[in-house]
């Protein structure tokens, strides 16, 4: 943490005169967490993927992308907090600015926490992040379904830089919990993740080209 709150990391980042990413600290929380899943086509093009925990978005960019079939393993490398108003952020980050590059939003929704520990007791979702295994139904437009984050490399006391991995659980005889106590049935997915460069955003409809070239138009970035 920097300064006098969480986000001190993500604004020490950004000069908000120059992009037009959120600052944060206006946004409400809902009555359930919600997640975004962004793709970012900056020095390299990936995929972000962020939880609402605490008030603020954990994120980890995930290269590969979250994939529909549990026996892909992606990995997804650890960020600064996002504030909440980031999950509707769509546009372009300026060149020479932090990110700069081009960013759509290819899923967003809710998710629950079911996180437990090993007597079944429920673990808050923020300690099951500290503690490096968290799992979660997201209800997305595009995803859908149980998943996990678990770290694989560094975090606690050690200095070298974390990794975690992103899953997809299997489904269990055609159910799978939904986070509030009854089954329910898992969705059938085409599997895999969509190409990003022709991936479409759920907000607006439009690809990573369509907001990049409105940006231009508009004179508010460059692609």
């Amino acid at each position: 943490m920097s300064g006098d709150e969480p986000l001190g990391k993500y604004r020490g980042k950004r000069d908000f005169g120059t992009t037009s990413e959120p600052r944060g600290g206006a946004a409400g929380e809902g009555d359930a967490p919600c997640f975004v899943v962004q793709i970012h086509d900056a020095r390299r093009m990936h995929f972000d993927f962020r939880l609402e925990v605490d008030g603020v978005l954990k994120s980890w960019a995930v290269p590969k992308g979250p994939s529909t079939e549990p026996k892909d393993k992606r990995l997804a490398v650890p960020t600064e907090d996002h504030p909440l108003e980031y999950r509707e952020f769509e546009g372009v980050i300026p060149k020479g600015e932090y990110g700069g590059g081009t960013v759509i939003v290819w899923d967003e929704g809710t998710y629950r926490p079911l996180s437990h520990d090993r007597r079944g007791h429920t673990v808050p979702f923020g300690e099951s992040i500290e503690r490096g295994h968290a799992t979660f139904w997201l209800d997305g437009a595009k995803l859908q379904g149980e998943y996990a984050l678990t770290r694989f490399h560094g975090g606690g006391d050690s200095t070298d830089p974390e990794a975690w991995l992103l899953i997809k659980a299997r489904e269990k005889t055609g159910t799978a919990r939904d986070g509030t106590g009854g089954p329910r049935t898992a969705p059938r997915d085409s599997g895999g993740t969509t190409d990003p460069r022709r991936a479409r955003s759920v907000r607006t409809g439009r690809t990573l080209q369509q907001v990049a070239r409105s940006a231009v138009d508009e004179g508010d970035g460059e692609s």
